[in-house]
């Protein structure tokens, strides 16, 4: 046991030596992950917009629409610039970013309305914000829920003020927005993406470091052990993971402790609790990494991966799309990667205050995945080894 602790522990140093040998891995294991955060969360960190800036193309011309149009130009986050005459004038005023949306009011609104029939009112918006949706949206829908109950409470005419109030809203409602009071967009995604982050600048510095030994044809020796050592392949993968995984354990802190409370991000999770579901999740995310970085023979071809399945991952998380709109085969799917059943965990502990028993089920997956790979990339390793370097299948340098 003390000799399979110290072999472990030896591998664990020596990569640490290639880790901080390696210009790029430094990059990519340190610099990248404390400036992503901060880029993401600056990006995002105006959560909500005012006074966006819309022109409004009115076919109608009838005292309803002005209603409308008077009543959107009161509320808080929508400002009316100015009127055009057709849609073609209207998309020239976005293109010019006079504007960044466009309300369209169709010929027969007020006829429609009239006749009790339903009728619509077309929102444009420049999606180079999706703030900027969301505030034209949420005007224009507040406006037509509004003068709806106007038009019931006139429909129903001659009733005192009293029925007129319960006409026009039966049931009284209010508007509160559990852990996000800022009702913004960051607080929601950006907790998601940090944990992504970890995931990804861990694989892609993983894959840089296998990417450098295969373009250097040094296949065995990964962890430079030296001569007379006689260790496997569980050992050389178990040593390196915990390398890896004890380097994110610190950087973790800057990237899910102290980013949300530079950005004010909801954070009212246990840092204990935290802390124990960070463990299984890392220790998954870093063999799953070492997994796949076997597949990179070339040090560039982790950033492709990287690229390639960033955006893939956060969109099967369910985060950006509600997770219960996700069929069944792509929520198997997802639960595959370390980051879904991580985000759901994180997001449950430090927004929404969960403790640890609250997360089971997602802190269970994270073991299980975590023992999984761990076998995936032990596997890989002695298949890595062994078919490029058949010198060295019994895993011992010996001494020249």
């Amino acid at each position: 046991m003390k000799k399979l602790l110290l072999d472990i522990y030896y591998v664990w140093i020596n990569e640490l030596k290639v880790v901080f040998k390696d210009e790029a891995v430094i990059l990519l294991f340190f610099i990248v992950p404390l400036a992503y955060p901060v880029l993401y969360s600056f990006i995002y960190n105006n959560e909500t917009v005012h006074e966006v800036k819309v022109v409004i193309v009115d076919e109608s011309g009838s005292a309803l629409s002005r209603e409308f149009k008077r009543k959107v130009d009161a509320t808080a986050d929508v400002k009316i610039i100015g009127y055009a005459t057709n849609m073609e004038e209207a998309r020239e005023a976005v293109r010019r970013k006079e504007a960044y949306g466009i309300m369209y009011i169709p010929r027969d609104f007020s006829k429609k309305i009239n006749t009790q029939q339903q009728t619509q009112v077309s929102v444009y918006a420049d999606m180079s914000s999706l703030l900027f949706y969301k505030a034209m949206l949420l005007s224009a829908t507040e406006v037509s829920l509004d003068m709806g109950a106007d038009i019931r409470v006139l429909e129903t005419g001659g009733a005192s003020k009293e029925e007129d109030a319960t006409t026009r809203q039966t049931v009284e409602s209010e508007w509160v927005p559990l852990y996000n009071p800022q009702n913004g967009f960051a607080s929601f995604l950006v907790p998601a993406i940090l944990i992504l982050i970890i995931q990804q600048t861990l694989f892609l510095g993983i894959a840089t470091i296998v990417g450098t030994h295969n373009d250097k044809k040094r296949f065995t020796i990964a962890s430079h052990t030296a001569e007379g050592k006689n260790v496997g392949a569980l050992k050389l993968t178990i040593g390196k993971a915990f390398c890896y995984a004890s380097l994110y354990m610190v950087i973790s802190v800057w990237v899910l402790r102290v980013i949300p409370y530079i950005f004010k991000f909801p954070q009212i999770g246990d840092p204990f609790t935290i802390a124990a579901f960070l463990m299984p999740f890392l220790l998954a995310a870093t063999f799953f990494g070492m997994t796949l970085s076997y597949f990179c023979s070339q040090r560039e071809f982790g950033m492709m991966l990287f690229v390639f399945t960033s955006v893939l991952f956060i969109f099967i998380s369910g985060i950006s799309w509600p997770w219960t709109a996700i069929p069944a085969p792509i929520k198997a799917i997802a639960y595959i990667i370390p980051s879904t059943p991580g985000i759901h965990g994180f997001i449950k502990i430090n927004t929404m205050g969960a403790s640890l028993p609250d997360v089971w089920f997602e802190y269970i997956a994270l073991w299980i995945q975590a023992g999984i790979y761990c076998i995936t990339a032990t596997l890989m390793y002695r298949w890595w080894i062994q078919n490029y370097d058949p010198e060295y299948k019994g895993m011992t340098i010996k001494k020249s």
